[in-house]
């Protein structure tokens, strides 16, 4: 049986990574693709920026595809094994923020993944001009290009060829095994981006010994048996304002079951969780609970619906939140605990603000309100992108920048019906949520 080939595109914000996924998609290839892609931000634009043509667009939504919606890649991918028959290619495009080794290790890690899908390799953009900003500072960034098979050098038209030779050279340095390909526009014939059978798992495991390390939503979990009366679960104040936690009933206490439950747990964390507050009762059975945790200790109750063994997983560890959990004033004892190495820490200094609004803009004001705030703001402004409706225009108005950098034009025309709706995103650091809100409202036409 033919196994559908799969290639990773990566790279740091605003490297390129749509404008190479929009040339792939409207190619005259001939192939079936479906594309998995991932935002960061509050507001999902990615999706609206890729030219549909005949392709399949998947979307996840904030978070980094190598943790929690990890459990959304392996459902797709499962969706998808039903009916690989129509399928040539799968593309998985992942933020601007994603180390892209995990979502690489997950084809190894998961039995099911490795008999259905074969990685063809890793594609990361470089974006030429603005790269030495984050590259001594943003661990992604580094390994997005240390695990890389392929690396467009993109924006080359921006840089003088000195600065290219010097860059090129910083490069190799990095990923000596890498093919690099000097790019503008991300213009660069497909067959040297897909089907390339680059990607070497042997090569990868010698150079990067941690490649196959396990990432993992959770960090610890308990076996408790349970009968049919009311719990108590007690937590003190810990890190986080909040604690995911995720009961999964066990039919035994076997290996290859928790290792089941494990993976179970993976796909269950990715989904929406329902937020508690202190003194209400948990759910059960595969439902994801999100506590809210206050000051001094905080209790929330469960009672389950069957007796027997359950895992509970929990997001944090026992060093950072500490559990009781009792029954008539009586602490249980876990049968079994697990505890589990916390997954890659992100720079947390980097967020993201959007803005989602209906009407239409002053596109004067709009302008002179971009142009303001890219040379105050530039610097700590990563990424700016969106769709924008203007006063007086049939067609939406699409907009991308790169701190300083930035490029607005007309796309298709908003259809019969369609609710004109301004969605924008600004990702980096400092960034002033209601200074950005209030200005871009100072554009909407009254």
């Amino acid at each position: 049986m033919s196994k559908v080939p799969v290639t990773v595109l990566t790279g740091f914000l605003g490297s390129g990574k749509t404008t190479l996924l929009n040339r792939i998609l409207t190619e005259n290839h001939g192939k079936k693709i479906a594309v998995i892609e991932n935002e960061f931000g509050e507001v999902g634009v990615d999706n609206e920026l890729v030219i549909g043509a005949d392709e399949e667009i998947f979307e996840m939504n904030n978070g980094c595809i190598c943790c929690t919606v990890r459990g959304d890649l392996i459902r797709i991918l499962g969706n998808l094994m039903r009916r690989k028959d129509k399928l040539d290619y799968i593309l998985i495009e992942t933020t601007g923020l994603a180390d892209p080794a995990p979502v690489a290790q997950t084809f190894f890690v998961d039995e099911d993944m490795q008999d259905q899908y074969q990685m063809d390799g890793i594609v990361t953009m470089v974006d030429a001009r603005h790269v030495l900003q984050h590259i001594d500072t943003s661990d992604e960034c580094q390994q997005q290009i240390a695990f890389a098979d392929v690396i467009l050098l993109n924006k080359i038209d921006l840089v003088t060829s000195e600065e290219l030779e010097r860059l090129e050279a910083r490069i190799q340095s990095m990923n000596s095994q890498a093919k690099i390909h000097r790019t503008q526009n991300a213009n660069l014939a497909i067959d040297r981006l897909l089907n390339i059978k680059a990607f070497d798992l042997g090569a990868k495991v010698e150079v990067h010994p941690e490649f196959m390390k396990e990432e993992l939503p959770f960090e610890a979990a308990l076996i408790l048996d349970l009968n049919d009366r009311e719990y108590r679960m007690t937590l003190q104040e810990g890190p986080d304002e909040t604690m995911d936690v995720l009961f999964v009933r066990l039919e035994n206490t076997d290996e290859e079951t928790i290792e089941k439950a494990k993976k179970r747990a993976v796909i269950e964390f990715s989904d929406e969780p329902d937020v508690l507050k202190p003194g209400k009762f948990l759910r059960m059975n595969h439902v994801l609970n999100r506590l809210k945790i206050g000051k001094g200790e905080n209790e929330f109750r469960f009672k389950t619906d069957k007796p027997g063994t359950w895992m509970l997983f929990t997001q944090h560890g026992p060093d950072e939140f500490s559990m009781e959990i009792a029954q008539n004033g009586d602490s249980i004892e876990p049968q079994q605990t697990f505890e589990y190495e916390a997954s890659h820490s992100h720079d947390d200094t980097v967020t993201s603000v959007g803005i989602d609004l209906t009407g239409s803009v002053d596109l004067k004001k709009f302008n002179q309100w971009v142009s303001w705030l890219l040379q105050n703001k530039g610097t700590d402004i990563f990424r700016s992108k969106g769709i924008v409706s203007v006063a007086g225009h049939n067609e939406r108005f699409v907009f991308q920048g790169v701190h300083m950098l930035f490029d607005a034009q007309a796309d298709r025309n908003w259809q019969p019906g369609e609710e004109r709706r301004n969605q924008l995103v600004f990702i980096g650091r400092n960034l002033d949520r209601d200074e950005l809100t209030k200005g871009f409202k100072s554009c909407l036409v009254k």
